[in-house]
């Protein structure tokens, strides 16, 4: 269990001390992980605080609810908690997860290694969503998930997945919309988002599709690597063939070529200046 006061004091504490940055390209936070100290084996997000206490246990029930369903669906995870801090009059919302080894990220290893065995990596990854999608299609309720490149990790062959927030459970989809607003780490977001909020609801709409969720996947894969868009192409078409039949047909036509993100997405990265290279 989490010591919370030493969890306090390293979110206080300036960000030299707080030790090494992950990820500069998250929506939501910049997680990072403690140089030294009882955390150092574990990876912190902190997310916006609210005065909203009754959202804030309600985020709280639906994240623990979520971890469950991923856990059940099949998805490989890190230990994962979730804690309301007292923060600066305000309650803060902070994940505290089991730190994976940097050079196990999908991402960098699909940029570097040889083709085959990024084919390798996708159908670990692929194994996970298809799994999740056969195990929830039996669940009441709504429930998503965002199987990207960037939220897994490969140990030893498996695909881990360690992005639980927002939680993709409960919570309808304008729900979802506000909540891509209220919690984004980026000011400019909050400010002009409410004025394209129909766009920004639409973020999610992949999150809660068995067929888009694949195709997302393979359309990561193709801009991470455009030389070898082909080899990709076609293991997913094998891929839904094999493993996700109930969504063969929706899946297959979005692979009849590199699938693109949408514009207004890919403009709301270069404004908030979360690009990656090339995988925008």
């Amino acid at each position: 269990m989490t010591d919370l006061d030493a969890l306090s004091h390293l979110i206080r504490a300036d960000a030299e001390a707080r030790g090494q940055t992950i990820s500069r390209l998250g929506y939501f936070c910049a997680p990072f992980r403690p140089d030294s100290g009882p955390l150092s084996d574990r990876v912190v997000k902190v997310y916006r605080g609210l005065r909203d206490v009754a959202a804030l246990e309600r985020l709280h029930q639906c994240h623990d609810d979520y971890v469950d369903a991923l856990l059940a669906g099949g998805v490989p995870m890190p230990q994962t908690e979730f804690h309301l801090l007292d923060l600066d009059g305000a309650k803060v919302p902070v994940i505290v997860q089991e730190a994976l080894p940097v050079d196990s990220l999908m991402r960098p290893l699909m940029q570097d290694a040889p083709v085959a065995a990024t084919l390798e990596m996708m159908e670990a990854a692929g194994q996970v969503i298809a799994r999740f999608w056969h195990w929830a299609e039996a669940q009441e309720g709504r429930i998503g998930f965002h199987p990207s490149i960037r939220n897994f990790a490969i140990i030893d062959g498996d695909a881990v997945f360690f992005d639980t927030f927002p939680p993709l459970i409960h919570y309808s989809r304008d729900e979802m919309g506000r909540m891509l607003l209220t919690f984004s780490d980026k000011r400019l977001m909050r400010v002009i988002g409410p004025l394209m909020q129909r766009r920004v609801t639409g973020i999610q709409d992949e999150w809660y599709s068995p067929a888009e969720t694949l195709v997302g996947l393979v359309g990561s894969a193709c801009r991470l690597r455009p030389d070898h868009a082909a080899a990709y192409l076609d293991w997913g078409r094998d891929f839904v063939g094999r493993e996700m039949t109930p969504w063969a047909d929706e899946a297959l036509a979005g692979l009849n070529a590199p699938p693109k993100l949408p514009g207004y997405w890919t403009g709301f990265r270069k404004l908030l200046g979360l690009q990656g290279e090339p995988n925008v």
